[in-house]
């Protein structure tokens, strides 16, 4: 690709940009061309496939590290998979390819409710748990499964839809602060599609049945049409306030149609349209975030990778992977309601369920790992009879995810409660290994799960 064109889509795993020319004044209404060279901070390394914004223009690293953009702004924004975020004033760059070295991050984090973040107690216990077992990352709700947002934003139909009755963080630049002070990276989850509040105050971009009226899943909630460009909209801007709050990272969940045949959309709906149509959702958020220089996630149903389809919800895992950024597989052993080739019953074979779901991810996709951080249970059984996920349990799925090279883990339990003891005693922050090549695994049966999103018991108020 050309790097000095807007990036429409993020390009495919592997692909490289061309060899950077000599710095040069554009014709172009004043703008400059800056070269330079991504590298480790720690081993020196060129980072090849690191994301360079300007403005709203993006451009990636080549093999050898190098980049060359042209625009008008003030900074370069930079970032690399497994490396935090870095703004560069463009004064101080100097020199043909100044070098411009990111910190390496391993990012473990716990999940935080729209109710746990802003309960004292729960947050509280949280980050005593991140410290006492080496961690450095939360993932927290900007929209939570019942659609709301728990801070004020700028977006007339929030407050229209009733998504801002409920006000939680009357100062949320101050917790932001907070965190950050405690070197925490911060992931922001928005719950896309499910969104009871949205379709029914606009039920003309609400999922419908077949038979007539608005769909209704198991918890009675409704869904909004991943086909209403009305919808792309919402989140996207939602996305952009999260940003703007200081999050480090995107994490998009329930982004998929409704596991349910009975449904209609409002256009028809196939494997392809479905597919096209989530993975064109990803698409814009991720050209509408460029430039804000956050990493872009997924949040992908476990058994995703072991289907050549879509299984009925539009995730597939090449183009989603060539999508965004981080690819999080739900490996939650009790979501495999099928098990997985050789290990029928997932909760006796927790590791390989976490090692072998990522190994065919990679396969399939030929991605690196670091691209690769998953979602790992830490809340009861619920399908096997295999009761508690505490320490040991815990401490298996890491192995799983360490031993594969992603780039971190996360912890999911819908009611925020972690154990009390300690479950990761790893390398901090140590650069993951990049793992190359997947080991071939057989083919997967084509099942699904009674809930492909995160799962667990309901979020619950403190």
């Amino acid at each position: 690709m050309a790097l000095a064109q807007e990036a429409k889509t993020p390009p495919a795993a592997g692909q490289t940009a061309e060899a950077p020319k000599a710095p040069e004044l554009s014709p172009a209404g004043g703008a400059k061309v800056y070269t330079g060279k991504v590298i480790d901070a720690v081993t020196k390394e060129p980072l090849e496939g690191a994301p360079v914004t300007l403005g709203d223009r993006l451009v990636r690293t080549d093999k050898e590290g190098v980049f060359r953009i042209e625009g008008v702004g003030e900074q370069l924004r930079v970032r690399a998979l497994g490396h935090k975020r870095r703004d560069v004033p463009l004064a101080e760059l100097s020199g043909p390819n100044p070098e411009i070295a990111l910190e390496p991050i391993k990012v473990k984090a716990l999940y935080l409710s729209v109710y746990g973040a802003a309960s004292p107690k729960i947050r509280g216990a949280a980050l005593e748990a991140l410290e006492r077992n080496q961690m450095n990352a939360l993932v927290i709700d900007v929209k939570g499964d019942r659609g709301f947002i728990p801070f004020k934003v700028n977006i007339p139909l929030a407050e229209e839809i009733g998504a801002q009755k409920i006000i939680l963080n009357k100062d949320y630049p101050a917790f932001i602060r907070g965190l950050k002070e405690k070197n925490l990276y911060l992931i922001a989850r928005i719950v896309v599609f499910k969104d009871d509040p949205l379709a029914a105050a606009k039920p003309e971009w609400a999922v419908k049945i077949k038979g007539g009226g608005i769909f209704r899943d198991r918890e009675r909630l409704r869904w909004t049409d991943p086909f209403r460009k009305e919808v792309w909209d919402y989140n996207i801007a939602i996305a952009k306030a999260a940003a703007e709050a200081g999050f480090d990272e995107i994490q998009f969940d329930y982004v998929r149609c409704p596991d349910n045949r009975g449904v209609a959309f409002s256009q028809p709906s196939t494997r392809e349209s479905r597919t096209n149509t989530i993975t064109g959702f990803l698409q814009a958020a991720y050209k509408a975030l460029i430039p804000y220089n956050v990493f872009v996630a997924a949040d992908v149903f476990g058994y995703v990778p072991w289907n050549e389809g879509d299984i009925d919800i539009g995730q597939q895992i090449v183009p989603l992977t060539k999508a965004v950024d981080i690819i999080s597989l739900m490996v939650y052993p009790s979501g495999y309601h099928l098990g997985i080739p050789k290990y029928r019953n997932p909760v006796k074979h927790i590791y390989e369920t976490v090692y072998l779901t990522h190994t065919k991810a990679q396969e399939r996709t030929k991605a690196s790992s670091i691209q690769f951080r998953p979602w790992l249970q830490a809340f009861r059984d619920y399908a096997y009879g295999g009761g508690d996920f505490t320490e040991e349990r815990m401490r298996l799925q890491i192995k799983a995810a360490e031993d594969f090279g992603a780039s971190g883990f996360m912890f999911w339990n819908p009611r925020n409660n972690y154990p009390t003891g300690i479950f990761y005693t790893g390398d901090g922050d140590r650069k993951p290994r990049r793992q190359q090549a997947a080991n071939p695994q057989p083919v997967a049966p084509q099942g699904k799960s009674s809930d492909p999103g995160n799962q667990g018991e309901p979020e619950t108020p403190s």
